[in-house]
């Protein structure tokens, strides 16, 4: 938990929480906080040692990104969750963007905008008009993401994604409801969770605060939505889990207009499980209850790594 992201803090939320829930008749957990720096409190050798399996609760950069994933499988240590190769390209919203276009999926229309580009505000506005999204194309927790409903707007949200990568899109804003579903792997299979519906109650959309606040949403699991509709939103979190080669869990974030046509935004690979995240309160409306979804994960890491 921890590490050098800009999530830092919400891994250290989402570590506690695997920590407490666990099943102390079945496990023996303890903590490895990695600081900010990148640095570790125990040596590779020693965990290897010392663990059978690595939870990996670490968002964003160096956990989500396949960097942890590649230094445990040198040292042939199981962990949670999905591969270097896979992590890294969910991480990556460009190239997901493409990869789901290219298989059918709708995708809100984008452009990237390096951090040295001389004319960044020139090429956005030669493809869009407002209001339009500004993101980092690598970070999680909608860290860094804007909502530009002026032009005059536009530097200032440009310089706030860059603070965070120096890649970022520029992305067609969707007006819609926005919806997260998540999937799980259960003995082998890959199952879709119940979907949920955002509702942000401090923001213009579900960001960081609005995530990370008791208060900061409404989330309706499942969303009051034809059961046909549903079972469509299930099925897309289920084939981009597999187009991405996921593994373990994965929660896709979409935005559903009215007119029942869903747009994908990006894929999680280590979803939160902080008390306000989405996909532990999604697994106990589908009957799976925070000690038993730690069970799913784990279970998921040693038929994967030791069978």
């Amino acid at each position: 938990m921890g590490g050098p992201s800009s999530e830092h803090e919400v891994s250290l939320k989402t570590g506690g929480m695997v920590l407490k829930n666990l099943d102390k008749k079945k496990y023996y957990g303890f903590p490895v906080k990695i600081d900010k720096n990148g640095s570790w409190p125990i040596s590779i050798e020693k965990l290897k040692r010392k663990a059978d399996v690595a939870f990996i609760a670490m968002h964003g950069e160096y956990g989500e990104d396949g960097q942890v994933q590649s230094l445990l499988e040198t040292f042939k240590i199981p962990y949670t969750g999905s591969g270097p190769i896979e992590s890294a390209l969910a991480m990556d919203k460009e190239r997901t963007s493409i990869l789901l276009a290219k298989n059918g999926f709708q995708i809100p229309e984008s452009i990237s905008i390096q951090k040295n580009d001389p004319y960044p505000d020139w090429a956005i506005s030669k493809n869009f008009r407002v209001p339009l999204v500004i993101k980092p194309a690598n970070q999680g927790s909608s860290i860094g993401i804007s909502i530009v409903s002026k032009k005059g707007e536009l530097k200032e949200a440009l310089n706030k994604s860059f603070k965070h990568s120096d890649m970022a899109l520029a992305q067609k804003y969707i007006k819609g409801r926005e919806i997260t579903c998540g999937v799980l792997e259960i003995n082998g299979s890959s199952i879709p969770l119940l979907p949920t519906e955002i509702k942000p109650n401090l923001g213009k959309f579900f960001d960081y605060y609005s995530k990370y606040n008791s208060n900061g949403s409404l989330e309706i699991t499942p969303p009051i939505l034809p059961k046909k509709l549903i079972k469509k939103i299930q099925l897309t979190a289920l084939k981009i889990h597999k187009l991405l080669g996921c593994s373990g869990m994965s929660r896709t974030d979409m935005i559903l207009q009215g007119n029942g046509k869903l747009y994908i935004l990006e894929t999680n690979t280590i979803p939160g499980l902080t008390q306000t995240s989405l996909l532990p309160q999604a697994a106990d409306k589908t009957g799976i209850p925070f000690s038993k979804l730690l069970d799913i994960i784990i279970q998921s890491a040693l038929n994967k790594h030791l069978l």
